[in-house]
Parts: structure tokens; sequence; C-alpha cells
């Protein structure tokens, strides 16, 4: 029992389910308070408990494997391209000509204050990788970044440990120089949970929830207005909602909801309204929730 355990993931990974945030601890202890630990179960239990509402691997993983039998670009090689500053009309230009995805690993709140038009958040400071790893499908996509100032060879490295190893380079200067070279500059407007209230109430907001099944399941906002498919499948859930339709999205606390309406603006959804703080926030008001689907 004391044997020391050092997960190889954690809360959130793909490769489990309620995984702890624990960074450490003891064998002991896990059997105790690990779901999957009981004395009592039997090896087919065991199996059952373990995979019985898991979700299915990233699409990443499997792409993953086979970079590893069959070889990839050397690091350096990779981070000498990627690490490239670009000024404003290279980076613009470099996009139309190469069809590069612009990615922006900024924070959730300065996306939505201004970001490029057709780039895409996915925050350094939340899962990126996973993220990435989820919704990017092509490892081979060529990617343009704009990213904190510092963090260029970090962001490179994170994205080429999941198999992306087709960064071209980075907006020199960042988001200010996109605005100071006169160019085109959206925002995602986000309220207040308190604001998104009185909408609630109104009935003239359409909710969609972006949090995993599980989420949803264990809790949710009640009314026939709420909508729900998590992030994961938002590619395969375009058909599900309305362009002419303004939807209010919230996650568990914003990090996944400014993900999926950087998505659905660079598909053409153009009447979004993040709610601030996520469902963490919507918890705390007087809105009905209930834990049956």
């Amino acid at each position: 029992d004391d044997v020391i355990v050092y997960p190889a993931h954690g809360a959130g990974s793909a490769c489990g389910k309620n995984l702890s945030k624990e960074t450490i601890g003891v064998l002991g202890e896990q059997k105790k308070t690990n779901y999957a630990l009981r004395a009592d179960m039997t090896k087919e239990d065991f199996i059952k408990e373990v995979l019985d509402g898991i979700a299915p691997p990233p699409q990443y993983f499997e792409k993953n494997a086979m970079m590893n039998k069959m070889g990839y670009d050397t690091f350096e090689d990779v981070l000498n391209q990627g690490n490239t500053a670009l000024n404003p009309e290279e980076f613009e230009t470099l996009a139309n000509r190469k069809n590069a995805l612009v990615l922006d690993v900024r924070t959730e709140q300065e996306f939505a204050q201004g970001h490029i038009p057709n780039s895409i958040f996915i925050g350094l400071n939340g899962g990126f990788a996973p993220w990435v790893g989820a919704l990017i499908t092509d490892l081979k996509q060529p990617i343009l970044l704009v990213a904190p100032k510092g963090r260029i060879k970090e962001t490179v490295t994170r994205l080429s440990r999941v198999g992306y190893d087709n960064t071209l380079g980075y907006l020199d200067g960042g988001i200010d120089a996109w605005k100071q070279a006169g160019k085109d500059i959206e925002t995602i407007k986000s309220i207040p949970v308190d604001e998104f209230v009185k909408d609630f109430d109104s009935k003239n907001s359409n909710v969609l929830d972006v949090r995993k099944d599980g989420e949803y399941t264990s809790e949710h906002l009640k009314g026939d207005n709420v909508q729900h498919f998590a992030l994961d499948y938002i590619n395969e859930n375009m058909n599900a909602i309305d362009k002419n339709k303004t939807y209010h999205l919230h996650c568990a606390g914003g990090y996944r909801s400014i993900i999926a309406a950087s998505i659905l603006k660079a598909r053409g959804f153009n009447n979004l309204v993040d709610i601030a703080g996520g469902f963490g926030a919507i918890k705390n008001t007087d809105i009905p929730t209930t834990d049956f689907v």
C-alpha cells in the first residue's frame, strides 16, 4: 500500500475517464478512492468498469502511432521552420498561398476581444495539445501562429509532440502589429452570467452546451431552448444548428466555448455569444438545471 504512484495522465486526458488532477499518490489511497480498484472486482468487472462510458480516442492517437513506426521530420527542422517571424503582409500572403490554418493560442479573453478573421482559438493555457489533436484532423495541415511574445518555441514544440510538424511561422508583433497594418479584426461577444440570466428568462436565447457527454448528463440547463453536442464532435454537428439563430455558448469554465465559437465563426455562424465563466458561473444563479437527459 505504500507504493508510490506517478500517473502518466491527468484530469481531462482522453487516455481515461474520471482521472484525478493529482500528480502523485500511493497505492493504498487509490484502493480506497479509485472507482476501478474495488477489492471485490473480477477481471471482467474491472474491464467493464473502465471501458463503460469512456470516450473514443482522439483521431490523432492512431496517426501518431503510425508516425512513430514510419518516421517523421527532425525536431530541429520543425522548430526552425515554425520559428519564422512574419510581418502582417507576409503572414496574410502565406496564409492564402498555403491555405494555412491561423491558430491563435493566446487566452480566451484576448481572442474574444480581437482576432484575425477565420482564425481558430486553442489556448496554450488550457488543454492545448489534446484539443489540437481532436479538432485539426490533418497532421500535415499548414499552420500559422498568433502567440504570446516569448512562447513561439513552446507552441511549436507542443504541436510537434502530438504530430503537427507543419508550422510555417508566426505573426511578428502579434495582434497589435496586425491592427497597426490596418488589417480586419473580428470579435466574439462575451457576457457575464447575470446578463445571460436576463436573456434566458426572456426566452430569447438558444443555448449551446459544448461540454463532454458525461458533464452534460451529470447536470445541465433545463429548457427546450437548450442544445448539446460535445466540442469533440463539433465538425460532425454543424448541420444541427441554425446560422440564422443567436446561440449562447458555454462549457464548464469558458475555454472550450471560445474554441467552439471560433470554429463556428470561421464556418459562417456569426450570431454567437459566449457566457463568461461557463456552467460553473451558471450554477450559482437561479436558472433551473437538471441531472436527467
